[in-house]
């Protein structure tokens, strides 16, 4: 989805991946590297022939006797959705590396552990109020680099 932007074109060109991935799993060799890098390679090639003929072929899905697919307008919602979501979560975790380290520490502490300020600040071996304002800091830093407003 992030290389073609295009939901349908996306799951076509998935569902024959996956499809010549399978018709061709005798080719694959372990010794050669590890399995996902072979599947790309064929996911890249699927996109490169997409790009040059205009359309996803269909080929291995045929050879295996695969029904054309048939999108809902709901599904082709969900794909939209999960490439949102994994566009926001990427650069969440950018934003996050992008912090001081004492604020992301305090910032994941508090929200992703959901440790209580007490706790935080005996373990960092300072005081509630300073891992407050790291926190506080943080989110902001956060909500700065997120593109959202101050408060």
């Amino acid at each position: 989805m992030r290389r073609t932007r295009d939901p349908e074109l996306a799951a076509d060109l998935c569902a024959e991946t996956f499809a010549a991935a399978l018709a061709g799993a005798h080719r694959f060799r372990p010794e050669r590297g590890p399995a996902i890098a072979w599947l790309y390679g064929i996911a890249r090639r699927q996109l490169s022939h997409a790009r040059r003929r205009g359309a996803v072929e269909d080929r291995a899905r045929r050879q295996l006797g695969m029904a054309p697919l048939a999108l809902t307008d709901e599904a082709l919602e969900r794909i939209d959705a999960l490439a949102t979501a994994e566009a926001s979560a990427t650069a969440l975790h950018a934003a996050l590396d992008a912090l001081p380290t004492d604020q992301r520490e305090a910032l994941e502490a508090r929200v992703v552990d959901e440790r209580g300020y007490e706790e935080i600040a005996l373990a960092a071996r300072t005081s509630e109020s300073v891992v407050r304002k790291r926190v506080s800091r943080g989110l902001a830093g956060l909500r700065q680099r997120m593109g959202g407003e101050s408060r």
